[in-house]
């Protein structure tokens, strides 16, 4: 497929596509999109920023106007990647169309969700929870849903939404389409496609771990302490917008306090932020407002920024895939774009495991290796009598008598007198000489204390007092 027109889909819709400026289709809409508008499901796989959302997005319209009655569900792992999805599905003008929609996330008001609902929507949009909590309050009804999309399912199940997106498909009528896109596919969600789609068509578009070839990747090496005069350093040098991603929603506020402080237009986005506030930082990052955006990887996946130049990894991710998704950010759409690592000496084994992730024929460096069994025991070796200490000067050992302990400590002038080489710490005790013939036993019943009387065989009177203690009654 080269051109959207060459579609057999509907006029209304071939007109909205024109008036959105979408022209030359991307791999995996030329793959997915014929194939879906037949009916069968697929379990598509690409990197990201490359248009899955319009490639499950025609074909969701293009049903939903030769089917007035049905609906259709759409579930995304964060309420940035289900906005994003909905600026998606209003560019291809759905309100001149005629088809009503909703989006149900959390950190939106309740009562705006309800109104919404109530006029007919049929293009549902939304996270697990926020769903979920429809479904128990009974305002969502889902049993004319016929297209179902499950839109980064890698991430859904990394965050834990896996009972609720079950939960979600009990409501779902079991005729229905699946559509099931990811970035990656680890074996539970060939698991999943295996239980909920049926006979689905294998889409794969380029490497599932290899970034976007336009995207430049460096490295610096530096400590943790020098990170953040660095980063001043690398936002000063770089012209253009800049996405730097780091572990913590603390670290993230904390980081923009001292952007500002140094003078730096700066915002932070992360999940402690209302959906009005995000709404706002994003809006304010897109329009320029603010040049530096420090987020958390809730921002790592669905944030379609086209302004964004620059991504640094400020932290390392948690999981090696989001590494993919972090610099994924920038270079979308054919764009260049570049990518900046900070790698402190702790950072070697996520890095290792990131760099894995990427080239499969990766080695670890050779001073990774010397220290392999840093910290264990080494391995068994056969042992050999003859081998032994073949170099005797490498291994001399002095044996030092307790008549060589006794001369250096007299030469050391007792200066030292905590050290101790014999059962006393009386220097005298060594000026005298040890006979052999007395054992330690004789030398206990021979030796007599001084200034001492023996009372053994003194006589007491019959009459003892201690006239000394005496009270005097007077």
């Amino acid at each position: 497929m080269i051109n959207f027109n060459e579609l057999q889909i509907e006029n209304k819709l071939k007109n909205s596509i024109k008036y959105a400026d979408f022209k030359t289709p991307t791999p995996i809409q030329s793959k997915s999109i014929p194939i879906s508008l037949t009916g069968k499901d697929i379990l598509g796989t690409a990197q990201t920023g490359t248009g899955k959302t319009l490639a499950f997005t025609i074909p969701m319209i293009n049903k939903l106007i030769l089917d007035k009655n049905s609906m259709a569900l759409i579930i995304c792992p964060t309420r940035e990647l289900a906005s994003q999805v909905m600026q998606t599905v209003l560019k291809l003008n759905v309100r001149e169309i005629g088809i009503g929609n909703a989006l149900l996330i959390g950190g939106e008001s309740m009562q705006k969700q309800l109104k919404k609902l109530k006029k007919r929507a049929r293009i549902i949009v939304g996270t697990p929870g926020r769903i979920n909590d429809h479904l128990k309050r009974q305002s969502l009804n889902l049993s004319k849903v016929t297209y179902l999309v499950l839109d980064e399912t890698d991430r859904m199940l990394d965050m834990g939404f896996t009972p609720q997106i079950e939960l979600i498909l009990k409501f779902i009528p079991k005729k229905h389409q699946t559509l099931l896109f990811s970035a990656t596919l680890p074996n539970n969600i060939l698991k999943i496609s295996e239980k909920y789609l049926n006979n689905p068509e294998r889409i794969a578009v380029g490497s599932l771990s290899t970034p976007i070839e336009k995207i430049k990747q460096e490295t610096f090496q530096i400590t943790q302490d020098k990170k953040y005069h660095e980063l001043i350093n690398q936002l000063v040098e770089r012209n253009g917008s800049i996405l730097v991603f780091v572990k913590t929603k603390h670290g993230a506020d904390k980081i923009v306090k001292r952007l500002k402080y140094d003078g730096h237009s700066a915002d932070a986005i992360h999940g402690n932020l209302r959906q009005s506030k995000r709404d706002r930082v994003i809006t304010g990052f897109r329009n320029g407002k603010s040049r530096i955006l420090i987020a958390t990887d809730v921002a790592a996946r669905g944030l379609d920024i086209p302004l964004i130049q620059h991504v640094i990894n400020y932290d390392l991710p948690q999981v090696p895939e989001d590494y993919i998704h972090r610099i994924g950010r920038t270079g979308r759409a054919g764009k260049e774009g570049s990518a900046l690592t900070f790698l402190t000496p702790n950072d070697k084994s996520m890095w290792n495991s990131i760099s894995r992730l990427i080239d499969p024929n990766f080695k670890i460096p050779q001073d990774g290796q010397r220290r392999k069994f840093k910290g264990k025991k080494r391995p068994n070796a056969s042992f050999n009598k003859e081998k032994k200490f073949k170099d005797k000067k490498k291994f001399k050992f002095k044996k030092t008598s307790f008549t060589d302990k006794k001369e250096k400590f007299k030469e050391s002038n007792f200066k030292n007198k905590k050290k101790i080489f014999g059962f006393t710490n009386n220097p005298n005790y060594f000026d005298k000489k040890s006979s052999n013939d007395l054992t330690a036993d004789s030398n206990k019943k021979n030796f007599k204390f001084k200034g001492k009387k023996k009372f053994k065989n003194r006589k007491r009177p019959k009459n003892f007092s201690f006239k000394k203690f005496k009270k005097n009654k007077y």
